[in-house]
């Protein structure tokens, strides 16, 4: 089978989980004989082709736009005329698979153009994103989600949540969505004890403090804010012996000002963007990762954290209950509640023992749900459903 595949993201390109999912789960789907074709975004870091773990890569120049919107139509038109040049000079693509709307209108047009059946793998919706549709910017994005979604023959989620959210948000049809969970390749995550642990500790915080830590984008659905007036609680129950590590870039001035006017701004340690090659040092060092998300369609972040063997602590919101068996695998606290939060971070750092279970349950959990060859094999169920509901239809 040959699978036409379009994403706005794919590594070196790192924007949010999309280059994460794309980059690990089609390495496997070439694995079970398939051959996959990519089109996403060039970058200065990689070639314009390129084979990548068995995966055709094809890089198209999208010149920098100021305006978000503009750029986003100038690569679905470069996206557009580089596919119907590949899908003209092949023998044929089977389906075609776009991640989200932001390549919809290119996937679209080459699923008319030339009578691919296409599939849609939608990983947030706006709707999700701000608890409801509120401007006119939400709108449109909206309206480019449905209608990939309606354009697709099947739609893919990550959650039983997001199908939800997606009868709710998009009026796709419930019987035709398939909820696929994210993976992870674990040995991604070493364990490596070659280098001074202690030294590398000291570099964040004093050997007498406990690190709790978030790492991801700092946007208010991330719900790092939850965090720091969690934090006042856990500080005072621990005698101060904590810090907070957040990670990740962006904007976060609004969060080291709120730091402050909860004076906790000594125990909090915003480190901006941490190279992966750090943060998987980091998190051997860890002893909490907490994931306090108003909007959270899977969490990836999650994964990462099992597979570093550090406990996790985590909002309700979304499809974390799904990831996260509380009591199990980590601890799920309430939505934007601090004080359930806090609670949740003091379970983890008081009872050390019962967190190493956690611990340990959760990386079990891993091959058995999280697997990405295993995810593989439930995609590519999906593809030869479509096929063969192709060659039964009369579409042409």
């Amino acid at each position: 089978m040959r699978i036409l595949v379009l994403s706005w993201e794919f590594p070196p390109r790192v924007v949010g989980g999309i280059a994460r999912h794309v980059g690990e789960l089609y390495p496997e789907i070439v694995k079970l004989g398939h051959q996959v074709h990519l089109v996403t975004i060039q970058s200065k870091e990689a070639a314009a082709q390129e084979v990548v773990e068995g995966i055709v890569v094809h890089r198209v120049m999208v010149p920098e736009q100021d305006d978000f919107f503009l750029w986003v139509d100038q690569m679905n038109a470069e996206m557009l005329a580089y596919g119907e040049t590949l899908v003209s000079g092949s023998v044929g693509f089977d389906v075609i698979h776009a991640h989200d709307w932001l390549v919809g209108k290119a996937a679209i047009a080459l699923k008319h153009l030339f009578k691919i059946p296409l599939i849609a793998t939608i990983h947030a919706t706006e709707y999700g994103r701000h608890n409801g549709i509120h401007t006119d910017t939400h709108a449109y994005i909206s309206r480019r989600e449905t209608n990939l979604a309606n354009e697709a023959w099947r739609v893919i989620v990550c959650t039983q949540y997001m199908r939800h959210e997606l009868v709710r948000a998009l009026q796709t049809p419930w019987q035709k969505i398939d909820v696929i969970f994210n993976g992870i390749r674990p040995e991604k995550k070493q364990h490596s004890k070659t280098f001074d642990r202690q030294e590398f500790r000291r570099r964040f915080a004093p050997d007498d403090q406990k690190i709790v830590y978030y790492v991801g984008r700092m946007t208010y659905e991330k719900g790092v804010n939850v965090l720091l007036n969690a934090a006042p609680r856990i500080l005072e129950v621990m005698r101060s012996a904590v810090k907070f590590v957040i990670i990740g870039g962006g904007e976060n001035g609004y969060l080291q000002e709120q730091a402050w006017n909860l004076g906790i701004a000594k125990q909090c340690y915003f480190t901006g963007f941490m190279s992966d090659e750090d943060l998987d040092k980091f998190q051997t060092i860890a002893d909490c990762a907490v994931f306090p998300s108003l909007y959270e369609p899977f969490g990836i972040v999650v994964l990462e954290s099992f597979a570093a063997l550090v406990p996790v602590v985590v909002s309700n919101t979304g499809g974390l209950p799904e990831v996260v068996t509380h009591g199990e695998t980590g601890i799920v606290t309430y939505t934007n509640v601090a004080s359930s939060l806090a609670w949740g971070i003091l379970e983890v750092l008081q009872h050390p023992d019962y967190a190493q279970t956690m611990v340990d349950k959760a990386y079990a959990d891993l091959p058995k749900r999280f697997n990405w060859g295993k995810l593989a094999v439930e995609t590519e169920v999906i593809y030869k459903r479509v096929v063969a509901e192709r060659s039964q239809s009369d579409w042409a």
